[in-house]
């Protein structure tokens, strides 16, 4: 075409001979193109990338736009879904973080920390609980979406906060009591309690850090009872 063009300028062909080549220059790019996109109609191509799962068709059957082919299933980051009860809606921030746990294949459950990226607008009325997102890197690809996990949120943090576990304390008569191990001797203390967890609280005055706990057995305990301990943690 650039050559019938440049013989054109110098008089070398005639208009008719130069608008013929040209009608079958962009003839045959039209066949090009068409060609190229019958080829394209034959590609999948996803949006994103991802680990593909098994096929639901055979090789030469006929599908349409709406026949599932395969699943294609995008493993990192991961995204985790959760509800939180209304009453810890102002402590579930964009931004939060979480530490949720997943059952590893030896049985045991290992932790992992993801960070809340959404949040729903309302709560859910039934449930009385508001749903909420997080986002997980998963760069090694070692966990697999759709898996069960538990979550945990903290609310607050105390720096320097001395926690018990909650079987040590013993309610008595409007007071909490717990026992140390002074000289060999059961020594009971009352202490003030302050925020609780599923199986710690923690402790605002009555003990300090290094007295010795005790903590199983404790409702059989009297004043100056003599104690043989077997395991100091």
């Amino acid at each position: 075409m650039y050559r019938q063009r440049t013989l054109l300028e110098k008089d070398a062909v005639s208009q008719e001979a130069f608008e013929q080549v040209a009608t079958e220059y962009e003839t045959l790019m039209a066949d090009i193109d068409l060609v190229k996109a019958n080829i394209a109609q034959t590609e999948l191509r996803a949006p994103f990338d991802g680990v593909i799962g098994l096929r639901f068709v055979s090789e030469g059957a006929y599908a349409t736009p709406s026949t599932e082919i395969a699943k294609l299933t995008k493993i990192s980051p991961l995204k985790i879904e959760f509800s939180i009860p209304e009453s810890y809606s102002l402590d579930v921030v964009d931004g939060t973080p979480i530490v949720f746990k997943v059952e590893s294949s030896s049985g045991l459950m290992e932790e992992y920390r993801a960070t809340v990226y959404a949040i729903e607008s309302q709560v859910d009325i039934p449930t009385r609980t508001l749903k909420a997102r997080a986002l997980y890197p998963n760069s090694r690809g070692n966990i697999l979406p759709g898996r069960y996990t538990s979550v945990e949120i903290t609310k607050q943090e105390i720096k320097g906060a001395l926690a018990i576990p909650s079987e040590a304390v013993i309610p008595e008569m409007g007071k909490n009591i717990v026992y140390l191990y002074k000289d060999g001797v059961a020594d009971p203390r009352e202490i003030v309690l302050g925020l609780r967890t599923e199986s710690r609280v923690q402790v605002l005055d009555g003990i300090q850090l290094g007295d010795t706990l005790i903590i199983y057995g404790v409702m059989q305990l009297r004043t100056g009872m003599k104690v043989s301990i077997d395991n100091l943690y």
